[in-house]
């Protein structure tokens, strides 16, 4: 994210790094809470869950492994990217605990350090990568979750500050975050519904901010909607420019659905694996066999494995600019639907294995692993809607990627 792009690193470097990073995970791996970890961090719905997951993520930053690529004079390590992505990959490996200030690390730091003024960087940068301010997002609305454009919580100039008056919904995080990444409309009267916007670095710790948890499917929490009632945020908070908005929206969608790079790096979700899901079809019985030995689901379970292995393929594919280049872009911006799909078809699949005891649930003794397939398939589901769904990401790739013209 800096000016100057440190110096690419040897494989040797690397290696030396990676086994550094692997020993201090192996020795700082947390362990275990007793109450139940969420799947991401669109999950986190209870003080334990945050506290722990805080305290973990401020425990990787002190040790120098989050926001390597970021510069330096804002709190990150100033390396070459290579180094933060052999972290990533080290911390899968080790299924270890996902970062809690993701839309903080994954969107609005990268988008601050983009279009932020430096007083932006030095203000929120620091502790977006400690994880002392966590922060949120505030895009969709009720009944416009889709349509961004027609957003219409509404921001009004007062002397010094702005007044904001509205409601955003499914913000993750919401209950304990310091900062919002907000769209409010500015301009009513402006010609087009997106000249109207504009994009606020919103606290929301304050008086006139009301945050009313949603309660899921799984009996959780982690989603929340957040309202706005005559609320005054100072008027350095825009991004941008004022009416601008829409430009840094798209910007930050870009990061969010991995189509651009600069993340501060960690782990988003809880890895799944296809060789979790293999274990499985070799405990769970079918006429009394183990459901593996069944050809039909040893085929699937095949068919996982290899898109399982493409996925990661196509990773480093994306970086190899004479692999990609006739479409350079187009591995990035599939990302988020290929992997979000593919986490809630393997996890569909996890639960057909298990025969009657497909509908227990978490809490009932007799459920295989606890549940914790059941909870991952519904969970699995806020990934294929959040940061656009997937049909919306369909479109994209049609448009952007493949050149088809645009649907109405």
């Amino acid at each position: 994210m800096s000016e100057r792009t440190p110096e690419r690193p040897t494989p040797e470097d690397l290696d030396v790094f990676r086994s550094k990073v692997r020993a201090w995970l192996a020795e700082n791996k947390p362990p275990a809470p007793d109450f139940p970890l969420p799947d991401s961090f669109m999950e986190v719905g209870t003080p334990e869950q945050f506290a722990y997951l805080q305290a973990w993520q401020r425990k990787v930053y002190d040790a120098g492994y989050l926001g390597l690529a970021w510069p330096k004079e804002y709190g990150g390590g100033g390396k070459h990217p290579q180094y933060q992505a052999v972290v990533n990959r080290e911390m899968g490996a080790a299924n270890v605990p996902f970062m809690v200030n993701i839309i903080g690390l994954m969107w609005a730091g990268p988008v601050i350090l983009q279009m932020g003024s430096h007083a932006q960087k030095a203000r929120y940068i620091p502790k977006i990568l400690s994880g002392e301010e966590i922060w949120c997002q505030g895009f969709s609305e009720p009944g416009h979750g889709s349509d961004l454009g027609s957003a219409q919580t509404t921001a009004v100039r007062d002397g010094d500050e702005w007044v904001l008056n509205g409601t955003k919904i499914w913000t993750s995080l919401g209950t304990e975050a310091k900062h919002m990444i907000l769209l409010a409309r500015t301009d009513p009267g402006a010609p087009t519904k997106y000249k109207g916007l504009t994009f606020f670095l919103a606290p929301v710790d304050i008086p006139g901010v009301e945050k009313r948890p949603i309660k899921k499917i799984t009996g959780e929490y982690g989603f929340n909607e957040t309202r706005f009632e005559d609320a005054r945020i100072p008027a350095d908070c825009i991004l941008g420019r004022e009416g601008e908005g829409w430009a840094v929206a798209m910007a930050t969608l870009m990061f969010e659905r991995g189509a651009a790079e600069g993340q501060a790096g960690g782990l988003s979700m809880v890895p799944l694996r296809v060789a979790d899901v293999v274990q499985l079809a070799r405990e769970q019985l079918r006429d009394g066999r183990p459901a593996i030995e069944d050809p039909i689901i040893g085929d699937q379970l095949v068919r996982f494995i290899a898109e399982e292995r493409a996925m990661g393929l196509c990773q480093l594919r994306a970086r190899i600019p004479a692999l990609s280049a006739e479409r350079p872009h187009a591995i990035l911006m599939m990302n988020k639907l290929v992997v979000s799909e593919f986490r809630r078809r393997l996890t569909r699949f996890a639960i057909s294995l298990q025969g009657a005891r497909a509908a227990l649930y978490m809490g009932d003794p007799d459920a295989p692993d606890g549940g914790h397939w059941q909870r991952n398939y519904m969970n699995a589901f806020s990934a294929t809607i959040g940061g656009g769904t997937s049909q919306i990401q369909k479109n994209i790739l049609g448009e952007r990627v493949l050149g088809l013209a645009k649907s109405y």
